[in-house]
């Protein structure tokens, strides 16, 4: 999964996973499909009903940051989100999407992105063409081991084919 692309959901510095997830949206692991239909829903209410299949999730500065919920990234992705770019990430947030196969590219010029752009990211090369601005951006490629992750769909079923491979 080198190539993704697809519409930004462009949003600011700061989004916590209280947003992303929200307090009482979810019933743990049991059901992830209602809890995502809560995304962003203080932000913007429109976020969860109108995300589309490969859409990708850019902000700016420290995505992810307050509590370590699991959900947050999940529930982008369950969205449909194919893609997470920031200028900077917290740290759990940022291994918690490759926990679950979603790519996560640091990206210096996020700001640059406008709501709505269409975009293809290249994860192997982390350069991001902004179609709609005829801009090129250059991220920070995710390593090797991280894309392994990913293209076995989380970390989960990677261990799993490792562990069957060695038995």
């Amino acid at each position: 999964m080198s190539i993704i692309k697809g519409n930004a959901w462009r949003y600011g510095a700061n989004i916590d996973t209280d947003a992303l997830a929200p307090i009482g949206s979810y019933a743990g692991a049991t059901n992830i499909e209602a809890g995502a239909v809560h995304c962003l829903r203080d932000m913007d209410p429109n976020f969860a009903k109108s995300v589309k299949t490969g859409d990708i999730f850019v902000a700016t500065d420290n995505l992810g940051i307050g509590s370590s919920r699991e959900s947050a990234p999940l529930f982008l992705k369950t969205l449909g989100i194919r893609c997470v770019v920031a200028k900077s990430f917290a740290r759990i947030f940022y291994r918690n999407c490759f926990n679950i196969g979603l790519p996560a590219l640091v990206c210096p010029d996020s700001r640059d992105i406008a709501m709505a752009d269409v975009l293809k990211v290249d994860t192997s090369t982390g350069e991001i063409v902004d179609e709609t601005q005829d801009k090129s951006f250059h991220c920070q490629p995710i390593p090797d081991h991280l894309m392994q992750i990913v293209d076995e769909g989380g970390l989960m079923p990677y261990l799993e084919k490792k562990l069957a491979k060695s038995a």
